[in-house]
């Protein structure tokens, strides 16, 4: 069963006395056996030969204070992660193929109870030190008992590490029905014990780490920018998983507070690279001098990556959202076929699932082994499920979508709403009111019309833009009554779930269960989709628990993109073929004569 559940690159074969061997490889699979052989030369998207050097300037918006992305204080810098190496690396062309980095080896025990991790004696930390199993052991124990509470949610069914020897490490598990276990362990990134003895882990780190990644940090202003260097030195530089990629010598994040400054200082070249999530810039923004003269490109990189969730997210902690039929009718409200034609000029497909762009997201009505699965908790599940395809309105795009407003105010009459005065009031005469959280101004040109929307109904939201310093504390402490938020999702989604939506994640502090989904029927599912014991039985719980997330209406679905949209200055050069992720910037490098026409044209001022 392990072989199926894991799908690695070898199968059991017994052992002479008829009992199953472990099973070894140089890398795990979740859906198919790996592409790659054993020490294969360089992932496909990366040039073994790209010259290194040059620097990449990046552009964010936002602020950081500390160098700890692992604890819920601070606001960490998100490039920081890219200091430290991993026990495996994925291949950004498969799906969920993860192969040995840190580890030369892997080794599923035969009664899927244990993942050991045989590591090369050769991997170092920056400052020379070997990295071992002590450091991997040391890093568990601490994100486990002080790192953020997701990794408690995600190693939850880790029953004990132990170090076999300096270079080997085991995991043992609590049962053998968890099939992605192996493979969210070796994504560990693991940190230095002996840098961070006499240190507390807990409280935000305002000096660099020590890391044993490709890039060191070499420079930094808390809040303005971050410099990572290339470690010319680096000890995996010529694996299979690391050939070819980190070929910038510096890797440079310019911080800014608003986003219509970020952008204007691409148009000027401070920034090389930019990804554009607004569909209104996409398509008009760009004519500028730089990019008529074609010193900047555009570019659209299609991806075949799940798209998961976005939307406004209705926080069931507040009283304004406890009844499922008033977010339902706020859910109405939205009328997305406007915003694709006035706001997004048709660039996006509304988002009918938790995974969408996959072969994970429900269709239909429920049939076969899913309707077995949910017959079990059909008394607490809406009739509806069973007999009705879940579907989101869709409306002529004119903005008066009088339709769906009468069907929401029906909703909102039988929880008990009714519009006196112009606003929509329950029976003790309490208004119908609530805040829609942003960390982004370019998050307002959609808010805002949903907030005219509502209004129609006599309801009353308003808009709060705060910086995303102060909202990710906001989100942390779960002080908001709708935001914006984005549910990721893979190929093969697990444990991840529990952190999403299950009771306890709703209690955690700095989780990621932002809608406070607490229900015994998505627990039970989501523990379905984690110990599912192969691919039919994953997608037969993950459509299930889709169907009950969809008609709890926690979110206001908002839309997804098969494609990402990239600008950059013409000073680049890269691999030129199709990647299943889209693109990897990492795998580029900086073309000489490219970049000597670039910078002379920057100088003489575009």
């Amino acid at each position: 069963m392990i072989a199926v559940l894991l799908a690695l690159t070898a199968l059991f074969s017994p052992t002479p006395s008829g009992a199953q061997a472990p099973l070894r490889s140089h890398a795990l699979s979740l859906l198919g056996p790996a592409r790659l052989p054993a020490g294969f030369s360089h992932f496909p998207y990366a040039n073994p030969d790209a010259p290194k050097g040059g620097e990449v300037a990046l552009g964010t918006v936002g602020t950081f204070d500390s160098f700890s992305p692992h604890i819920v204080r601070g606001n960490a810098a998100a490039s920081t992660s890219l200091i430290y190496d991993t026990l495996l690396r994925s291949n950004a062309d498969e799906a969920e193929v993860f192969y040995g980095h840190i580890a030369h080896t892997i080794e599923i025990a035969a009664d899927g109870m244990s993942v050991s991790f045989e590591l090369r004696p050769e991997a170092r930390f920056h400052d020379g030190t070997p990295l071992t199993a002590e450091d991997v052991a040391w890093t568990f124990t601490t994100l486990m008992t002080q790192g953020r509470p997701h990794y408690r949610q995600y190693w939850a069914d880790v029953a004990a590490v132990v170090v076999d020897s300096p270079h080997r490490v085991t995991f043992r598990f609590k049962h053998a029905g968890n099939r992605e276990l192996p493979t969210i362990l070796g994504q560990l990134e693991v940190l230095p014990k002996h840098w961070w003895a006499g240190r507390d882990f807990t409280k935000p780190l305002s000096e660099p780490p020590l890391g044993s990644g490709p890039w060191r940090i070499e420079h930094h202003e808390f809040g303005r920018s971050l410099v990572l260097a290339r470690v010319p030195d680096y000890w995996a530089a010529n694996l299979g998983t690391a050939r070819g990629l980190a070929n910038f010598d510096r890797r440079r994040t310019e911080y800014f507070r608003d986003p219509t400054v970020a952008f204007e200082a691409f148009k000027v070249g401070q920034i090389d690279f930019r990804q554009e999530n607004i569909a209104k810039n996409w398509a008009t923004a760009y004519d500028f001098p730089a990019a008529r003269r074609g010193l900047v490109k555009k570019e659209e990189f299609r991806h075949r990556l799940p798209t998961g969730m976005q939307g406004f997210v209705m926080n069931t902690r507040r009283e304004v959202f406890k009844d499922v039929r008033v977010r339902h009718a706020l859910a109405l409200v939205f009328d997305f076929e406007w915003a694709n034609a006035n706001l997004f000029y048709g660039s996006y497909t509304r988002s009918n699932s938790y995974f969408s762009n996959s072969t994970l997201a429900s269709t239909g009505i429920p049939q076969g082994a899913e309707l077995a699965l949910l017959e079990k908790y059909r008394a607490k599940l809406p009739p509806a499920l069973f007999t009705e395809e879940f579907r989101l309105p869709v409306t002529d795009g004119s903005g008066n979508n009088r339709e769906e407003l009468r069907a929401a105010l029906n909703l909102l009459r039988q929880a008990g709403w009714t519009v006196r005065d112009r606003k929509l009031v329950n029976p003790a005469g309490q208004h119908l009111r609530f805040e829609i959280l942003l960390s982004n101004p370019s998050f307002e040109r959609i808010a805002l019309p949903y907030v005219q929307w509502l209004s129609r109904l006599g309801v009353e939201a308003r808009v709060r833009t705060v910086d995303p310093a102060q909202a990710q504390r906001l989100s942390d402490t779960y002080d908001y009554d709708m935001m914006v938020d984005v549910f990721g999702q893979s190929e093969s989604p697990g444990n991840e779930q529990r952190g999403y939506w299950t009771c306890h994640s709703a209690t955690l502090e700095g989780g990621s269960n932002s809608a406070g989904v607490c229900d015994p029927v998505v627990d039970a599912l989501v523990e379905a989709v984690i110990n599912a014991p192969d691919r039919p039985a994953l997608e037969v719980a993950t459509h299930a628990l889709d169907r009950v997330l969809l008609r709890g209406w926690y979110v206001v679905p908002h839309w997804h993109s098969a494609s990402i949209r990239a600008a950059y200055w013409d000073r680049f050069a890269r691999v030129d073929i199709p990647v299943r992720s889209g693109m990897v910037l990492d795998a580029w490098w900086i073309d000489a004569a490219s970049a000597a026409a670039t910078d002379a044209a920057r100088r003489a001022g575009n």
